[in-house]
């Protein structure tokens, strides 16, 4: 029987070496876009060329997919599109639907797929572990979340070095929230307006957008003002911003608190990074008042900024905790925590457990996703084709007055769109029109900010220049057909 699923994931594994030799696509995957058959080829851009072909898909239509997501899974499970994309099959920085064709990634997954999809490397490891051992338990050793473990710790800096998995970034925040607490034996956090730190109960009440907030008991937390470039009060001063932390330790606690949770660039807020020189006067004042900082590097962290490692590091602060998601599995649900020796003791106090938290087939894939960032500079990309990308798309402001706002570093980018730049009124209507067009052209971004009108663009980090060229192009000609 072992022999049997062994030969299975064999077939399964990727050889890389066909990614060179794989004819151009087939006619299937050749097929036109709504907006190639309705116009002519001049002017309409057009995907770069990519050596791939994908298995042919023998699955279920999306109409039946669809037919039972509305019948068996939860409602509250929302899509994108008018009519919900099937994809089938991914590979690198591209996604194939149930036809075929074939589709820029400029979501990545909810900025989760920092490798790339399939990437060979990661897959290879994957189907090693699980063939190997697929589950057993903290309570005995293995290699696979040590080693991990080890590597992950030294890519922190300072004394964040002790390292705790979950399954995800919400849980991951709140087992921070609690470490927090427990270390300082205050309750009281502060939070940012606008963040988002999950959808459990106190994850829910660090989260500061109502449209993610149920009306359930979330005690404990204040909301600070938003450093927001572009909307807040005093635009670029980071430091004017600062002083709204020190007005809520002063009147609404006792003076002492837990911590402070914050996003270096608020993802699901809408790619909001924060004001500069914003945090090094919050930390100290944190500091003052006995709290813990604690960064939240779920969207922003492995690399995607560019500049450096995680989003903290670009205002040049180290903080007590950090957590992170996404990008960590390149897709497998995995998560962790990561602290200092002295704070990581409070856990000792009682028993705490996770089942699945540092599972060997999660972490060997968290740690091939880590060698696979260093070994191809996926930073030093994120880098240079995101610098490119946000230069194309600030000179797209120039041209569409609904461009109200570029923002971002490195492959976590925000193209916010206004019905008027000088009242800054959110298109969130138009953004939905213009997203149905690049989807037919074939580029897949996000949506988001609290009015749903800025453009998230969080693509694979393995994304190239002509990947940029075609999104911008793409963009440009959806605009120009409102």
């Amino acid at each position: 029987m072992m022999h049997k699923l062994t030969s299975s994931f064999r077939r399964l594994t990727v050889d890389k070496d066909k990614l060179g030799r794989c004819r151009l696509y087939s006619q299937l995957t050749q097929r036109q876009s709504p907006v190639e058959e309705s116009e002519s080829a001049g002017g309409v851009p057009t995907i770069p060329a990519f050596d791939y072909t994908p298995p042919p898909y023998v699955g279920p239509t999306a109409d039946e997919i669809f037919r039972k997501r509305k019948e068996f899974l939860s409602p509250s499970m929302f899509y994108l599109y008018k009519k919900p994309l099937n994809v089938v099959h991914g590979k690198m920085q591209y996604l194939f639907d149930e036809n075929g064709r074939r589709y820029l990634d400029g979501f990545g997954g909810i900025a989760t797929v920092n490798c790339g999809h399939c990437h060979p490397d990661v897959v290879q490891a994957i189907i090693n572990q699980v063939t190997t051992i697929q589950h057993s338990t903290i309570l005995y050793l293995n290699h696979c979340i040590a080693d991990f473990a080890s590597a992950l710790a030294g890519k922190l800096p300072g004394d964040l070095k002790v390292v705790y998995f979950t399954n995800s970034g919400t849980e991951a925040n709140e087992l921070a929230l609690m470490i927090a607490r427990l270390y300082t034996g205050c309750q009281d956090i502060i939070s940012l307006r606008n963040a988002y730190h999950g959808n459990a109960a106190g994850t829910m009440g660090a989260t500061a957008q109502s449209n993610w907030k149920f009306n359930i008991v979330q005690n404990g937390v204040h909301h600070a003002i938003n450093p927001d470039p572009y909307r807040g009060a005093f635009g670029s001063d980071g430091e004017k911003y600062a002083k709204d932390i020190d007005d809520l330790i002063q009147f609404g606690t006792s003076g002492h608190i837990a911590g402070f949770i914050f996003e270096a660039i608020q993802g699901v807020g809408g790619i909001v990074e924060l004001a500069p020189n914003y945090l090094p006067p919050v930390y100290n004042s944190i500091k003052k008042a006995g709290g813990l900082v604690i960064a939240d590097e779920v969207q922003s962290g492995f690399a995607r900024t560019g500049t450096n490692f995680w989003g903290f590091q670009n205002q040049g602060i180290v903080p007590d905790i950090v957590t992170m998601a996404k990008g960590i599995g390149n897709g497998i649900p995995l998560g962790a925590v990561v602290t200092t020796p002295e704070i990581a003791k409070v856990l000792t106090r009682r028993s705490y457990f996770n089942t699945f938290g540092g599972n060997p087939v999660c972490t060997a894939a968290g740690h091939a996703v880590l060698k696979v960032i260093e070994r191809e500079n996926l930073q030093e990309n994120a880098h240079v084709v995101g610098s490119y990308l946000k230069e194309r798309l600030t000179a797209l402001k120039d041209k569409h007055d609904i461009i109200g706002d570029v923002r971002g570093r490195g492959l976590i980018l925000g193209v916010e769109l206004v019905t008027d730049r000088k009242l800054k009124t959110p298109a969130n209507t138009e953004i939905l029109e213009i997203m149905e067009t690049m989807k037919d052209l074939g580029v897949l971004v996000g949506k988001g900010g609290f009015y749903g009108n800025v453009f998230r663009i969080t693509p694979p980090l393995c994304f190239t220049k002509e990947d940029a060229d075609f999104l911008v192009d793409a963009m440009d000609y959806s605009m120009s057909k409102l």
